[in-house]
């Protein structure tokens, strides 16, 4: 319910402010479990992704997020509640598999989740290579997955930027469901699940068109950090 109220009070705001627009809703089904994989440019995805959609996103985000204290850790949680995240451990290991069963939980119980594969934001606007806890998902849950583009929300509110630049009008693109039939029973398979993983990147480069990096974007941020120390220094 609380997902509904926050979306009913931003969505008007948002609408009339900066004019998001959005194609391929279509693509969407309108009932039963959905995997959006997507890009992550901006923290104004949080805002702008989910925003056209009828049904409820629940996207699984780093549990700092539901740990803050004082007044400031009172209103991220309860902004992140309000968008639809669910806490999970991001810290590898056993907590990849708690996050991969939560994520199985979300649709099991036929909802749509969100699900960014390069597991961070991008630090350049680029698309880099995806994890593959999403081709996890999606070959054990075998819901259908949706390319989930965002457009023009790192121009709008790159990472570091606190708040967003006006006259840059934000998108979502929605692309036709992946089928990934053929490699149903073979998760277990890393060279399948990289293939799966790949294709979905694939897919949402032309839908965004970005320019493709084939590392992590994690990996990018460091090394762009420690080229910038170094020139400083």
């Amino acid at each position: 319910m609380f997902y509904w109220v926050v979306k009913a009070i931003l969505a008007p705001f948002l609408h009339l402010v900066f004019r998001p627009w959005a194609e391929g809703l279509d693509n969407v089904p309108r009932h039963g479990p959905v995997i959006l994989a997507g890009n992550h440019l901006s923290f104004a995805d949080h805002f702008f992704g989910a925003l056209h959609l009828p049904r409820k996103v629940i996207s699984l985000g780093k549990s700092d997020y539901f740990t803050g204290r004082g007044l400031k850790g009172f209103f991220t949680r309860l902004f992140f509640s309000g968008v639809g995240t669910v806490p999970i451990d991001r810290s590898g290991g056993k907590a990849s598999e708690a996050a991969l069963r939560t994520g199985k939980r979300i649709l099991a119980e036929g909802n749509v989740l969100g699900i960014y594969p390069e597991g961070t934001r991008s630090p350049d606007g680029r698309l880099y290579k995806g994890k593959t806890g999403v081709a996890r998902l999606a070959l054990e849950s075998r819901a259908p997955v949706i390319p989930w583009a965002m457009v023009n929300t790192f121009e709008m509110m790159p990472p570091g930027r606190p708040l967003p630049k006006f006259g840059i009008r934000p998108g979502v693109r929605f692309g036709k469901p992946l089928d990934f039939s053929r490699y149903y029973g073979m998760e277990d398979d890393r060279l399948v699940l990289r293939a799966v993983t790949d294709e979905i990147m694939y897919a949402l480069m032309e839908l965004s068109g970005q320019e493709y990096v084939d590392k992590y974007a994690a990996s990018a941020r460091i090394e762009m950090e420690r080229a910038r120390r170094e020139s400083v220094g």
